[in-house]
């Protein structure tokens, strides 16, 4: 089974959610991550902190430098995602339309670049 990268995005400057919006989301998340280990499709994810405080490496001809990120200055940011094992893009995008509703917020799916067989 192929690989699949869902990704929830959140644009700064849109509204917070009012915390009961956001106790439900949580809710429809956890349901949403549920079905996905029923499903046997569940790998991994979690949702993310604020991109203002994560911190950017980059090494250069052998030296380390670290700088406070994020990396892209960016309206939008990733703010959770999921990884999934799924038949085809197909049943990956059925999942992204039930966690884009559990979340309130665009998904996008990218399926992993899967090394050549030996």
């Amino acid at each position: 089974m192929k690989q699949y990268l869902l990704a929830v995005h959140h644009v700064d400057g849109t509204p917070a959610p009012t915390p009961d919006v956001m106790q439900t989301m949580y809710t429809e998340v956890d349901a949403v991550n549920k079905a996905m280990m029923a499903a046997g499709a569940w790998v991994f994810g979690g949702g993310l902190l604020a991109p203002d405080i994560s911190t950017v490496v980059t090494v250069t001809d052998g030296t380390t430098t670290t700088t406070d990120g994020p990396f892209a200055k960016a309206k939008e940011h990733l703010g959770g995602f999921w990884v999934l094992k799924c038949a085809d893009l197909d049943a990956a995008l059925s999942w992204a339309e039930k966690a884009s509703a559990a979340c309130r917020g665009p998904v996008e799916v990218r399926p992993f670049d899967e090394a050549p067989q030996d």
